[in-house]
């Protein structure tokens, strides 16, 4: 036999290359292993809560963290209450990034809340500062 035949052989039906199912699996169809674990979890899901939150009761500590960690969600950003000077001209603006860096030499916020507050901050500058641009060019071009 040579080895063409043996490919053929191998896959009867379908060219070497192609595909025994050229569309596809379907979209959103789930794995067999993972529709069978979620059934067992449906279950069972009620009584395997009743026994963590059972056990946390009972001095578990690792039980305990998984309960408070379902209940209440780690806390991604805070609200941030800084007062900031009005950021509608250049002199506000660094006024503001001003009042951002004491807060942050204070301990009133997080180098990361800071460095998100300044990034507003920056896009209220050059948002002002577009707005002054177009104001001179039309001023510029009343002129002529």
């Amino acid at each position: 036999m040579n080895e063409t035949t043996k490919a053929e052989n191998l896959r009867p039906g379908w060219k070497p290359g192609q595909s025994g199912n050229p569309k596809g699996r379907p979209s959103g169809s789930r794995n067999r292993v993972t529709l069978v674990a979620l059934a067992a979890m449906e279950d069972g899901a009620e009584a395997i809560a009743r026994k963590v939150v059972d056990l946390a009761k009972e001095g578990d500590m690792s039980a305990a963290r998984l309960v408070i960690e379902r209940l209440v969600p780690v806390a991604k950003e805070r609200p941030i209450f800084l007062a900031l000077p009005d950021t509608g001209s250049a002199n506000g603006i660094a006024e503001a990034q001003n009042a951002i860096l004491q807060a942050v030499a204070a301990g009133g916020l997080l180098p990361g809340e800071a460095a998100t507050l300044a990034g507003i901050v920056e896009a209220r500058r050059k948002a002002v500062e577009t707005l002054e641009l177009e104001q001179r060019i039309t001023a510029l071009e009343s002129k002529k």
